[in-house]
């Protein structure tokens, strides 16, 4: 290994085998921590280019097993993975459009960490719903309903998991070559016919540049198609939320929205173009914008919602627990879910137009009235969140709420300042903001 190290420190290529026995080392556990730590920093500095990343993602691919699915669903295999951002409830009303339309979808999911909000913790806001399924189990879901949303377990890309702790406390998260690795090594044992990736950008994103999220997009979609999967990818701007909620139970409750047709309009245009692409690209569609309006059709119909109750009571919530959640009106699934103790309304400050609503600040201090993690394992809390009571481009008088915060106590001055510095305010109307989608890959 100290060779392997050194080679890659002064800047050299590994060859496809060198980099099958590094992961092999780290998987079986005989690569010290600090050889480890030293690989991931050398990556980081020296880059990989696409035939190491490929190969780097197929050991990690191999470092546990692979999903085997029945040859009749060949083709019809699809995922999508978000780089995470605040208030990103997609894939809660993606996978049950998908397989509305005709689609298996092993969606296995992340959980929130810093200030981004993970799939599986709004799920789990759910009462009874289970997010640990064995291989078995999954194929089982996706037979009855099509689609299942679940976390990685321990068999699945083991030595992704202790690549990516380690990432974390070597600074070494931000390398394209790991990210990549680490995004499709798990896609690459769900068995995928196509995946698409949404690569957000902006103040609330892990890329802050539209040019730096292209990089990473061009490398997924590169190394996606050599690993044989139909892979597209779409760059999406994360400035403000997504949606008008942020907090796991509330994201739920929006999702709904969404899943009988309506709710945000910036949520429905993304779940309908990624959803879109993926019709398309596993020829359900002829073309993306076909795609598109199939997708919305899902969601218009009911079969979609459908979709969903049918994937909760498959994921272990009990049957009438998911039949009034997605039947039931708004007063009901807020009682179903739980609410926080206090909602309270924020004032704007002063009378203006509603130029941008940060999605950053409001993330930090939702996440520290426990709507987020700081280390993995950390419990969190549910029922915090906000509710966004105004949009873009909106005239505000002094006075007028603009945010209801749901917490359980532990809002101070100090948190309502940062809070009230999210909100800008301009004393014309302001420019039509830019498109939230930028350019597909």
């Amino acid at each position: 290994l100290p060779s392997l190290i050194r080679k890659k420190r002064d800047g050299e290529r590994l060859e496809e085998a060198e980099i099958q026995s590094f992961v092999r080392e780290v998987t079986e556990g005989t690569a010290q921590q600090g050889q480890i730590g030293a690989m991931l920093m050398a990556i980081w500095l020296r880059g990989m280019d696409a035939g190491e990343t490929l190969a780097l993602t197929r050991a990690m691919a191999s470092s546990g097993r692979a999903l085997a699915w029945p040859p009749a669903w060949h083709g019809r295999l699809v995922d999508k993975h978000s780089t995470g951002g605040v208030g990103d409830k997609v894939s809660l009303a993606l996978a049950p459009a998908l397989a509305a339309c005709g689609c298996k979808v092993p969606m296995i999911s992340g959980r929130g960490l810093g200030h981004t909000g993970g799939t599986l913790d709004k799920l789990e806001a759910i009462p009874g719903f289970r997010v640990a399924l064995s291989p078995e189990e999954m194929q089982s879901v996706l037979e009855q309903v099509g689609c299942c949303i679940v976390g990685q377990s321990e068999e699945l890309a083991p030595a992704d998991r202790v690549l990516y702790g380690l990432r974390d406390v070597t600074a070494t998260v931000d390398s394209l070559p790991l990210i990549t690795a680490s995004i499709l090594s798990k896609k690459a044992v769900e068995q995928l016919s196509a995946l698409v990736l949404d690569v957000k950008f902006g103040a609330a994103a892990l890329y802050p540049t539209q040019e730096s999220a292209r990089e990473l997009a061009h490398s997924l979609v590169t190394v996606g198609q050599l690993l044989g999967i139909h892979t597209s990818a779409v760059l999406s701007r994360m400035d403000q939320p997504l949606g008008r909620c942020v907090g796991n139970s509330l994201e739920v409750l929006e999702a709904l929205e969404c899943l009988e047709g309506g709710g945000p309009p910036d949520l429905r245009l993304l779940v309908t173009v990624l959803g879109g692409l993926l019709l398309w690209q596993c020829g359900l569609a002829m073309g993306p914008e076909q795609g598109r309006a199939r997708l919305g059709q899902a969601l218009d119909d009911g079969s979609a919602l459908h979709t969903f109750e049918a994937m909760l009571g498959a994921q272990g919530v009990p049957p009438t627990t998911a039949h009034r959640l997605c039947t039931g009106l708004p007063p009901q699934r807020r009682q179903l879910l739980g609410e926080a103790s206090v909602q309270e309304e924020l004032p704007a400050l002063r009378t203006g137009w509603v130029q941008q609503i940060e999605a950053l600040p409001l993330a930090h201090t939702l996440h520290a009235l426990g709507a987020g993690r700081s280390r993995a394992g950390d419990p969190i809390n549910p029922r915090v969140g906000a509710e966004l009571l105004v949009t873009v481009g909106q005239h505000l008088q002094e006075g007028e709420p603009w945010l209801r915060v749901h917490h359980d106590g532990g809002l101070d001055e100090e948190g309502r300042k940062v809070l009230q510095a999210a909100l800008s305010l301009v004393p014309e109307p302001p420019p039509t903001p830019p498109d939230l989608l930028a350019e597909t890959i």
